[in-house]
């Protein structure tokens, strides 16, 4: 009886470790729950309820332990590259904004502007920082964090434990995903491409009749103001086509 029980528990626990290792690396490089400004110690209360609530809905379909210790080793790791591509997928898509926050401040004159960017943890941009801290709460307050959770427990459906994931697949997957969000950044910030097209070349124009004047000086003022003027316009339908684009991309590889 005493065998028995401790077999149980030793699965158990197992499972649990798994499941803790899997939702663990997604949720601590995921936008909103592993950036530098959610504590560590929530994280790991975060990651530690979801893992106690599914390892006994996950319980029946894990396999038996593995004996060895190395294959055990090599079955967590496993786990954890898992979890992790789920969370730089989420982070892939989240990079459109950073991506179109710089094109944004070239255009608009704030290129020189630098920021703590918490997406990138390091210096960016100050459209692109205003942008991500932005899009971290849209995809709070329009419950697409319950389709990035969603996103790990369909894993299991995708790669299954114990199954040797397909580093060509990941490789082209990411691939995609990075081009995919570099072109949404770009059609971001469209608006800002044509306007300073235009804002400079009104400024070429007046810099040949008026050379004695610095017009690229006088006009910086007027770049700032008419950069603030177009993004004052263009915010609301620039972060609803973001969030529909996110949305489509978690929705995409969930569909794999």
């Amino acid at each position: 009886m005493e065998s028995a029980l401790s077999f149980i528990v030793t699965e158990n626990v197992f499972v649990f470790l798994l499941v803790f290792t899997r939702f663990g690396a997604a949720l601590t490089i995921m936008p909103g729950f592993g950036d530098f400004f959610t504590p560590m110690q929530i994280r790991l209360m975060f990651a530690l309820a979801l893992s106690f609530s599914l390892t006994s809905v996950f319980y029946q379909n894990f396999p038996a332990m593995p004996e060895s210790t190395i294959a055990l080793v090599i079955v967590i790791a496993f786990e954890f590259i898992i979890g992790a591509l789920i969370g730089v997928m989420a982070r892939i898509l989240m990079s459109a904004l950073d991506t179109a926050g710089m094109i944004i401040g070239i255009n608009t004159g704030l290129s020189n502007a630098q920021i703590f960017n918490p997406g990138a943890q390091t210096q960016g941009s100050l459209v692109g920082t205003f942008f991500y801290i932005l899009g971290v709460v849209l995809i709070f307050a329009t419950n697409l964090h319950h389709v990035l959770i969603y996103a790990v427990y369909e894993s299991y459906e995708m790669i299954p434990p114990f199954t040797v994931p397909e580093f060509a697949s990941i490789a082209d997957l990411i691939a995609r995903a990075v081009s995919s969000s570099f072109l949404v950044g770009f059609k971001l910030a469209t608006p800002f491409i044509i306007i300073g097209l235009m804002l400079y070349t009104a400024m070429g124009i007046m810099g040949r009749l008026m050379p004695q004047v610095q017009v690229f000086i006088l006009a910086l003022p007027v770049q700032l103001l008419v950069g603030f003027i177009t993004l004052s316009f263009v915010i609301s339908a620039t972060m609803i086509y973001w969030i529909r684009g996110f949305e489509e991309g978690l929705v995409l590889f969930l569909s794999l």
